[in-house]
């Protein structure tokens, strides 16, 4: 399996702090979840209903023709190259490495390539897979262009796969209306925006024969009735999501600042976390984890991603650590 972020209690087995004393930045969620009411009994007791209403919420927030509800993006992910008869897959680089992993996993031809490398190559791909914004360099791009790229694969049966993890904090980029053409699959995530990661849970945006193969691929239920339950009250939450898009713009705006002014100037990221390249990438992590700060490593290219602070004395207690390490490392 594929390292990912999110690992404090090895973190803290490793460096002998307590779970509770680390300032954990080493994913992109939002630090600030949507408030979870009480779960009724029910959702417990009772297997999931398809007709509950949850598909309707989700259609109207992505702005999707039709969608599936699957336990998390992570579920397609693995899922959609089973769908396709062996192809020549292009996959951005660096993005989140298991998209590349799954269909390499199925037999499929991967490259995985650099933003322009990989637009410029486009042709040359039955599948290109591209995460927007990416995680963690940022990259984004024009919907108008992505849409001539669709156009451009669909003609000859390929497909564009659009990661849209990342995308709630400017949803005007998104590509899920237009998701209904075939070739078309647009995934979405529930755990980053509303901060629900452990609700497992992601759509995936497609038409209705490549969403009806996907469901027969991963079986009934893919999510338990309280996930449904909260989520399609989250979804319907407008005033909270307004509320927030805006404070997630403003929080990753600061977090850009923040490492500028302490040496460490972003080379890309977007509302729910900055990334670093640096050659001195681990020197680094083990610097801030030595002070119960967990980041993001990323050993090609060497790089760190830092995810969002979730209160002012966390920003306090970043700025401060990072201005520590910064002093130790001028004077050796």
């Amino acid at each position: 399996m594929l390292e990912h972020g999110g690992r404090l209690l090895r973190a803290a087995r490793r460096y002998g702090i307590a779970p509770a004393d680390w300032l954990d930045l080493s994913t992109g969620i939002n630090p600030v979840a949507w408030p979870v009411p009480q779960i009724p009994a029910r959702a417990w007791h009772r297997l999931p209903e398809d007709d509950d209403g949850l598909v309707d919420a989700a259609r109207d927030y992505y702005g999707a023709p039709f969608l599936l509800p699957v336990a998390g993006s992570q579920a397609a992910i693995q899922a959609l190259p089973e769908l396709r008869t062996p192809a020549r897959v292009g996959v951005l680089a660096p993005g989140y490495a298991e998209h590349a992993h799954a269909w390499r996993r199925c037999g499929h031809a991967v490259d995985t390539l650099a933003s322009d490398e990989l637009l410029a190559r486009a042709d040359n791909y039955d599948v290109v897979l591209l995460i927007h914004p990416n995680n963690p360099g940022g990259e984004s791009y024009a919907p108008q262009a992505l849409l001539e790229l669709h156009a451009r694969l669909a003609a000859r049966g390929g497909w564009l796969v659009i990661d849209e993890a990342f995308m709630d904090a400017t949803p005007e980029r998104s590509l899920c209306a237009h998701s209904a053409r075939e070739g078309l699959v647009v995934l979405r995530s529930a755990g980053k925006f509303f901060g629900l990661a452990g609700a497992r849970a992601g759509f995936v945006c497609a038409s209705p024969a490549l969403l009806e193969a996907l469901r027969e691929r991963l079986g009934p239920w893919t999510l338990s009735g309280p996930t449904r339950h909260v989520l399609r009250q989250a979804l319907a939450d407008r005033e909270w999501q307004e509320a927030m898009r805006a404070l997630l713009l403003a929080q990753g705006q600061r977090l850009y600042a923040l490492l500028q002014a302490r040496g460490l100037a972003p080379s890309g990221g977007c509302a729910f976390f900055q990334w670093r390249r640096d050659a001195d990438a681990s020197a680094w992590h083990e610097a801030l984890a030595r002070r119960g700060i967990l980041t993001r490593l990323f050993e090609a290219p060497a790089s760190l991603r830092f995810g969002l602070p979730g209160s002012e004395d966390q920003w306090q207690r970043l700025d401060a650590a990072l201005a520590e390490v910064a002093a130790e490392r001028s004077v050796a």
